[in-house]
């Protein structure tokens, strides 16, 4: 049984739905995972607030162009004259429903409601067309199998147990569902944040198990560097499963950061691949990676540096512990950490709370806060078998202002952070200085390829 997943952009229109169709109906038993239409999940959000402060006229013109874009969706599939007979009911129904909705006072839950339509509508209409061609394909309801526990967090074993109450023990054909969407511990309808269909890609490829999750996008894989601000950059083949999470992490969007545990636990190999290129080998991901040298470089906007300084730390034991404590408090993530004898620097990429994680570290000592910074990642084979790599990639940063650097904590990676306008600037150095000679030898393999 195999995994698939296409994003927003692979389901973007009638023609990119029925290339997608085509891909699924090559395959005699496979699970599909279907994001939103493109630009959906957007316009939901932006109902969703407009329904928080009352502006209904507003949303409800949203809507109307949501709903045109739906069912245009449905003439340029299926024609005017050929439309199922449940198709435009169907479509129609759902948003009468938020309509209606929308009349009421918003909550969060009636929110969460809201954002999953997109997926539900879209996965509706893509399998209406792929049975209207005479292909099987049987439409699954993801809120029956996917939830979170109390800590927000889905587990494989219930998602296992709910398709296997479906599905049975060892199932056999096309099946087609919702990425994203899930309940909550409370049975509310809930979601993976974005991105999450890639989690629920990996989630179901470990409770099947699934020899193979396919993560459809637009892109030819993992490439690396940023090619929105870095030329000539260029795909990478393997990878493995720590680097893909680093780099999924640290800034690579063609990946949720949580996507590769499920698969890394269960080893089940991803392989990201492009709609529009569906030949191309794209990137596969997997434990089996032997390749030396640099991957990639990877950056991530948005960080805030938080350093506490106090003469209390020296010697005393117990006080990293205390600090943390009111990070997990606010349930606020750190993403890169530096110690020295009286002095802690850290990174955090969510600043709701931190006004409140400032006030209570101040007991702590002297507190100093940076937003508006960027971390760069190096991810590869840093340290195995040239000591000296480390030093290189530092000395090539040593013109930008580099606030910290974290290294050593593992193995596959030097993490830079700096002023957030350097990013693009320092990207490019490390571009030139890591794969000058890597992407030459690449474009050499691709004219030998043509």
């Amino acid at each position: 049984m195999k995994v698939m997943k296409f994003g927003g952009t692979s389901l973007g229109n009638a023609r990119r739905i029925s290339d997608v169709a085509d891909l699924i109906v090559k395959e005699t038993d496979c699970i599909v995972v279907c994001s939103a239409m493109s630009g959906v999940t957007n316009t939901l959000v932006d109902i969703a607030a407009l329904w928080n402060r009352r502006r209904i006229k507003e949303a409800e013109k949203l809507l109307e162009m949501l709903k045109n874009l739906f069912l245009q969706t449905c003439y340029d599939l299926f024609g005017s004259t050929a439309l199922p007979g449940p198709l435009p009911g169907s479509v129609n129904d759902h948003f009468n429903e938020i309509t209606r909705r929308l009349k009421h006072d918003y909550d969060i839950n009636g929110e969460n409601w809201l954002l999953a339509r997109g997926e539900i509508i879209t996965s509706e209409i893509i399998a209406l067309y792929i049975n209207s061609r005479g292909d099987k394909v049987k439409w699954l309801n993801a809120l029956e199998f996917i939830s979170t526990g109390p800590d927000n967090e889905p587990a494989v074993n219930e998602i296992r147990t709910g398709l296997t109450a479906i599905l049975g023990e060892s199932p056999r054909g096309r099946f087609l569902t919702q990425g994203y969407i899930c309940l909550d511990s409370e049975g509310n309808i809930s979601n993976l944040q974005r991105g999450g269909s890639d989690y629920t890609a990996t989630l179901l490829g470990a409770a099947l198990p699934a020899g193979i999750v396919e993560i459809w996008t637009d892109i030819d894989g993992v490439r690396n560097n940023d090619p929105r601000f870095v030329e000539n950059t260029f795909p990478i083949r393997e990878l493995s499963f720590d680097e893909a999470a680093e780099l999924a992490y640290f800034g690579a969007k063609i990946l949720h950061p949580s996507c590769v545990w499920p698969a890394s636990n269960n080893n089940i190999p991803i392989n990201l691949k492009n709609t529009m290129e569906p030949e191309a080998p794209g990137t596969l991901i997997s434990s089996g990676r032997n390749r030396k040298g640099i991957t990639a470089v990877a950056a991530k906007e948005g960080i805030t540096v938080i350093r506490i300084r106090s003469d209390r730390m020296l010697n005393a034991y117990g006080f990293l512990n205390r600090i943390f404590s009111i990070f997990e408090k606010y349930k606020t993530p750190i993403d890169v950490i530096t110690t020295s004898e009286v002095a802690v620097s850290l990174t955090v990429d969510n600043p709701r709370y931190l006004r409140e994680i400032e006030s209570e570290l101040t007991a702590f000592g002297t507190v100093s806060v940076e937003s508006r910074q960027a971390i760069v990642c190096v991810v590869g084979d840093v340290l195995e078998q040239h000591q000296d790599r480390a030093v290189r990639i530092l000395d090539s940063v040593r013109h930008f202002n580099v606030k910290m650097i974290s290294f050593g904590g593992s193995r596959n990676n030097i993490t830079i952070v700096v002023p957030e306008e350097e990013r693009k600037d320092i990207l490019c150095s490390l571009n030139e200085f890591l794969f000058e000679n890597q992407s030459k030898a690449n474009d050499s393999w691709l004219i030998s390829q043509s």
